[in-house]
């Protein structure tokens, strides 16, 4: 049973990331009763499912959830198959085309289920940590896909159907954000970086490898916010 607080519901997408971290500080910052989501999606680096958990606990959601979903079924990723995850690449290879770690459809399947609950617990906000500015080319990221699927949301809900006011809305608060930007935002806001997990490629023992391009995104991050990045790393590039 899930308790009512009195305060407006929304539901966060919380990977362990610094993003979704960051994002969840927002929407407490907004007076949301927070009601956290994750996924067991058959990722490789499922280490950040535990991150969640620390994060959740230190942020104090109102109900944290974890659900499983069989995406290294469909494959097609380096996140969920048996393929190499990049290393090593510079900052301009980053940013150029869609690189083998995206997940197909993974923010769209990722939201329906949040739509899903949204419906359940009577919130009509969701919060999403996307970045369409430090992020490596997802197609799912960008503010164009979070516009279509809150219209989907106004359009495929019988909640909205039924009372189409106040509408459902999709909340990206850092998808205009450098991660820089975004790591100063959440340090404010009191969050714990200590506890997040970016690395696409964790070695065993929870270290960072420190070379993929999630690792090279957040080091950057903090390098350029001024700020020691707290998580251990196997290997650091020079200049980071």
């Amino acid at each position: 049973m899930i308790e009512d607080l009195g305060a407006p519901r929304a539901v966060v997408l919380l990977s362990g990331g610094l993003d979704s971290a960051t994002a969840l500080a927002i929407a407490r910052a907004q007076g949301f009763e927070v009601h956290a989501l994750s996924f067991r999606y058959g990722q490789r680096h499922a280490g950040e499912v535990e991150a969640a958990r620390r994060v959740a606990r230190a942020q104090g959601v109102a109900y944290h959830r974890i659900m499983s979903l069989g995406l290294d079924q469909v494959g097609g990723s380096a996140l969920t198959a048996d393929v190499p995850v990049p290393k090593g690449r510079s900052e301009k290879e980053i940013g150029r085309g869609i690189p083998v770690t995206y997940v197909p459809a993974r923010n769209t399947i990722f939201l329906s289920f949040a739509l899903a609950w949204c419906e359940v617990l009577g919130a009509r906000d969701a919060f999403i940590g996307v970045n369409a500015l430090d992020y490596s080319g997802y197609p799912d990221c960008r503010p164009e896909f979070i516009q279509a699927f809150e219209r989907v949301a106004q359009l495929a809900t019988r909640a909205a159907v039924e009372e189409p006011e106040p509408p459902f809305r999709i909340h990206a608060p850092l998808i205009r954000l450098t991660k820089a930007e975004i790591i100063r935002r959440g340090a404010a806001l009191g969050v714990d970086y200590a506890l997040t997990r970016s690395c696409y490629d964790p070695a065993p023992g929870d270290e960072a490898c420190g070379l993929c391009d999630a690792c090279q995104l957040r080091l950057k991050g903090f390098r350029e916010a001024g700020l020691p990045d707290p998580v251990p790393y196997r290997s650091v590039p020079t200049g980071a």
